[in-house]
């Protein structure tokens, strides 16, 4: 039976759907599609005889369905295994090397520009921003009113805004 007369002969008898259908009850994998379209190829490369090649696609895909799940759980567990140690094969969830550098430069503009600032602005935005402190507790303890601090964090903020923007 030549790959034509397979071909016609699976579409004949169960149609790709059902065949997939098929294959995924058969593996309970999501990739059910995948599995068969390799199979198709590796079955139609070697152009079988069988009595029901529907049966043959579905059981050479099955197959490969074993063997991705083997090997998935292979490398689950060389990489439980392989914990303590770095592994090679994992990716690195931290920043990338350019990341922190446009980082660090950031932060250093933004230094400067905090450096910029009037010595009043900038204590009252430190004693904000670094200490956390509330606006009211910043006037009682500087004894000028809340009126003053807000106009000094808002003349802070938008002064450091515009250095920023001109980076």
């Amino acid at each position: 039976m030549g790959v034509s007369q397979f071909a016609s002969e699976i579409m004949r008898g169960t149609g790709w759907g059902r065949l997939r259908a098929r294959v995924a009850r058969m593996t309970r994998r999501d990739d059910a599609e995948d599995l068969l379209h390799d199979a198709w190829i590796a079955v139609a490369e070697h152009t079988p005889v069988a009595q029901n090649p529907a049966a043959l696609l579905a059981r050479c895909a099955a197959n490969r369905g074993i063997d991705a799940y083997r090997r998935e759980q292979r490398i689950g567990r060389m990489l439980v295994s392989d914990r303590a140690a770095p592994a090679d094969g994992i990716a690195d969830d931290g920043p990338l090397q350019d990341e922190l550098v446009i980082a660090r430069h950031r932060l250093e503009r933004l230094r400067l520009g905090v450096a910029r600032l009037n010595p009043r602005t900038r204590e009252i935005l430190l004693m904000h921003r670094l200490e956390g402190r509330k606006y009211r507790e910043i006037a009682l303890d500087l004894g000028i009113s809340q009126s003053a601090v807000e106009k000094h964090i808002a003349r802070a903020m938008a002064e450091l805004a515009e250095w920023m923007e001109h980076w």
